[in-house]
């Protein structure tokens, strides 16, 4: 496969009344040579719908689950990659937050954890497909594209009864001091019996796997934008030692470091740069709530 592309993208932040909600709003418009697709690897994230106006992907997280030709692809909160081939396109990524996880879909999002979906075809996500239609209708315009989408979910807002629990939650995972369950439940203000039921239902995960997650994407998330430094220079202090990391980045990566590094990443080394530079953080789990 080629993996000759050119990407540009765009970022936008979400409305005062929509904060705490989304990682982020991105426009990407991908050209690749040749008509051909590139492949990379997603990193574990929070909950994704990621929509496209032709040449619809192929995804899959490894072993799991796999969807072709879905011009609305939903991946829910993962620690595990997805591995996707993409071709030129144009395509909307909406990152949902824990708390828009709570406020858009209403789930539990432990059911929907290292999966992904054809939007149209789950009965949960086809009224998102409805957006992607819009999104497309006319001319390429990022401005009004993005007005489409806030619209769309300013007119889905809906009370979350626990809106406080998830935020202080998340914003103390995202916490790099924090290292223990114990110390999360003190800091969010819950029983530790609380604080996982609330984690497995709106973050997707028990606590003790977030916190796990958040220590090995600063990790991963470091290495990708330090050209020409080693794993051993910029693995997370909370890490015992290189042996402690290898073994992490197997258990969310499913392979090892090295496997890992001698893979090509057309998409997503650019995509993390620009995020880093116009957004100030490479990756959405290290997003501040």
């Amino acid at each position: 496969m080629g993996q000759q592309c050119h990407i540009d993208v765009r970022f936008f932040g979400p409305p005062v009344d929509l904060e705490g909600c989304f990682t982020t709003f991105y426009r990407m418009d991908m050209a690749v040579e040749g008509g051909e697709r590139v492949t990379d690897f997603l990193q574990p994230e929070w909950a994704n719908l990621r929509f496209f106006s032709s040449n619809a992907p192929r995804a899959e997280v490894p072993g799991v689950a796999r969807v072709e030709n879905a011009l609305l692809t939903v991946t829910g909160p993962s620690s595990l990659p997805g591995k996707f081939e993409l071709g030129t396109t144009r395509m909307w990524g909406i990152g949902l937050f824990p708390l828009g996880w709570a406020r858009f879909i209403d789930l539990p999002a432990s059911d929907y954890a290292n999966h992904v979906f054809d939007g149209a075809l789950s009965p949960v996500f086809a009224p998102f497909a409805e957006l992607g239609e819009r999104l497309f209708a006319g001319e390429p315009d990022d401005e009004a594209e993005f007005q489409t989408i806030i619209a769309f979910f300013r007119a889905r807002m809906r009370d979350v009864r626990e809106e406080a629990r998830i935020r202080a939650v998340h914003a103390a995972i995202v916490d790099t001091e924090m290292s223990t369950v114990v110390e999360l439940a003190e800091r969010s203000g819950l029983s530790t019996r609380s604080l996982e039921r609330l984690c497995r239902r709106h973050f997707g995960f028990p606590p003790k796997l977030l916190l796990r997650r958040q220590r090995f994407m600063r990790s991963l998330a470091a290495f990708m934008l330090a050209e020409g430094r080693n794993w051993s220079e910029v693995i997370d202090r909370h890490y015992h030692d290189q042996a402690h990391f290898v073994r992490e980045f197997v258990d969310f990566m499913t392979m090892t470091p090295t496997e890992y590094a001698a893979l090509p990443h057309p998409v997503l080394a650019a995509f993390m740069a620009e995020r880093k530079r116009i957004w100030g953080s490479p990756a959405q789990t290290l997003d501040q709530p």
